[in-house]
């Protein structure tokens, strides 16, 4: 708070906003801007806000990031303030409204010239890709780490109420479908369902926190939204999977393989998801998770 007023008077409101995972926020209102800050024990995430925000449009509103930088041994950033509500909130009504608006946003990241970027997986600012090829990165959810700073995932998971068992059913269901899996570079955001979308009216009005952004096959994003639908009731009669089908036909566009994929990325979601609830110590949601997961393997 100290900070943000030495930045910007004594006269801007200021309050506290949803704390996230990685990092806090808070509202700036002033004469001059309606504004946001977020401080975080990392800068990369920021570095990435700053980055996608050059990939805004109509169809694909990103903030821009106005300033970001070193404070009080951390990092902060400051963005514009977008308005709307959180797509969460939605009822199958306006869900089904805005689907077309959300699909537009995914088409307009599919659009994106990724041709001069090499890798797949998490990217950096720089340019940098955590793996050679996409279907590394699938498979590398055996291996690599649930979350930075953190032991492999099956390592977490060995510790948790739950066991190995549904992990290890998870990923050999996922390595049988995973050469199904295009190497084609795409913008994915990878993070749509956690207060990261607004909505005004019946059309996207903001997508947030680019941290988990990767590159790789565009199905990822509507993997996430088929695999964590039972988490919403109200939108227990909405089909994501059929929806995306019947829109990509729409538009002409011919997607291969388009249920073997999907279910390699749900698997994939399922697992590290597990692994980082196990993280975190959240055993019921490593649990829920991992019903979830089986429910989808064995499909």
């Amino acid at each position: 708070m100290g900070f943000l007023r030495e930045r910007f008077g004594p006269t801007a409101s200021i309050s506290v906003m949803r704390p996230g995972e990685w990092s806090a926020a808070y509202s700036v209102g002033s004469a001059d801007a309606d504004l946001v800050a977020r401080f975080s024990a990392y800068d990369e995430d920021f570095e990435k806000d700053a980055y996608a925000a050059r990939y805004s449009s109509s169809a694909l509103p990103i903030p821009t990031i106005i300033e970001w930088g070193p404070v009080l041994g951390a990092f902060y950033a400051v963005a514009e303030r977008m308005s709307g509500e959180h797509l969460e909130g939605l009822d199958e009504k306006r869900m089904r409204r805005v689907l077309p608006s959300l699909f537009a946003a995914l088409d307009a990241m599919r659009a994106i010239d990724l041709s001069a970027a090499s890798g797949f997986g998490g990217w950096h600012a720089d340019g940098r890709a955590t793996h050679p090829t996409w279907r590394a990165q699938l498979r590398g959810i055996a291996t690599d780490p649930a979350t930075r700073g953190a032991p492999g995932s099956r390592e977490l998971l060995q510790a948790s109420p739950t066991g190995v068992g549904p992990f290890d059913e998870g990923v050999a269901r996922l390595r049988e479908l995973v050469d199904q899996c295009p190497e084609e570079r795409h913008l994915i955001h990878d993070d749509l369902i956690n207060f990261n979308v607004l909505v005004d009216g019946d059309h996207i009005s903001a997508v947030l926190d680019w941290g988990s952004s990767m590159w790789g096959d565009f199905l990822y994003d509507v993997a996430k939204l088929v695999f964590y639908r039972p988490r919403y009731p109200v939108w227990r009669n909405i089909d994501f999977a059929a929806e995306a089908r019947a829109h990509y036909d729409s538009i002409g566009l011919a997607v291969p393989h388009f249920t073997e994929r999907l279910t390699c990325y749900t698997l994939r979601i399922g697992l590290a998801d597990m692994a980082y609830s196990a993280y975190r110590k959240r055993w019921e949601q490593v649990a829920s998770k991992a019903r979830r997961t089986l429910e989808i393997a064995r499909a």
